[in-house]
């Protein structure tokens, strides 16, 4: 099941993680993601321990290939995942298991990784990466266009289902995380759900504590005056 994409901003660091599938809800197990650490997912026969073992080596500043050989190598089943990670560093590794269900497979370029398996064939891979790096906007606006281009490629075989999108920047909890469990056209949920987050949520959450604050702002007023001032309105966008 599934194809995702894991992406870094080199000038702000912000990392993004986004997946599609033919499954019910592939965000609840398979894409993780921690500002200054690291974006992963965990597909095909899934095994989400991965991320649990893996972000706590990846804090540390372990190298992600030497990561994914630690987990993958003494697993039994390794054959039937998939696996790939970028760390806040750009540094990506990956693995596709020789009996993942065809289409599987992974490409890559500087600062984004691509893999998918149980796919209508690898232009919905090609695809995804590409229009990726031809993309502008933010994060978000850029991951959704590139997981648009798969599903028009052919994406997963079986069809759609579910879909979901992370982003974060500098804190352990996403900035965004946004998810259709269960949807006829999961992409253009997130979508829509993207343009919803503008119109209050993504303002509020820039006053959470994180990272660099660890209370955050409790001036009702000044957030309030804020959301009025930085909001996108619907149809904003």
């Amino acid at each position: 099941m599934t194809w995702s994409i894991l992406a870094r901003d080199p000038v702000t660091g912000t990392l993004g993680v986004a997946v599609a599938s033919r499954f019910f809800a592939v965000g609840a197990i398979c894409p993780f993601v921690e500002g200054h650490v690291a974006a992963l997912a965990t597909q095909a026969l899934v095994n989400p321990m991965y991320a649990h073992h893996a972000m706590p080596r990846l804090r540390r500043g372990e190298a992600p290939g030497e990561v994914l050989a630690a987990l993958v190598t003494p697993d039994p089943g390794a054959d039937q995942r998939q696996f790939h990670i970028l760390d806040a560093t750009g540094r990506i590794a990956q693995h596709t298991g020789a009996a993942c269900v065809s289409w599987a497979g992974h490409v890559s370029a500087e600062n984004v990784s691509v893999a998918g398996n149980m796919l209508a064939g690898e232009a919905t891979v090609r695809a995804t990466l590409d229009a990726y790096r031809s993309a502008t906007g933010s994060m978000a606006e850029r991951l959704l266009t590139a997981m648009e281009a798969g599903e028009a490629a052919g994406g997963d075989k079986r069809g759609k289902q579910s879909a979901c999108l992370k982003i974060a920047s500098r804190d352990p909890y996403p900035d965004l995380d946004i998810r259709a469990d269960d949807h006829p056209d999961p992409l253009a949920e997130l979508r829509r759900l993207h343009r919803v987050s503008l119109e209050r949520f993504a303002v509020f959450r820039r006053f959470l504590p994180g990272t660099g604050d660890p209370w955050g702002s409790f001036d009702r007023a000044g957030i309030d005056a804020a959301i009025e001032r930085d909001r996108v309105p619907p149809g904003g966008l």
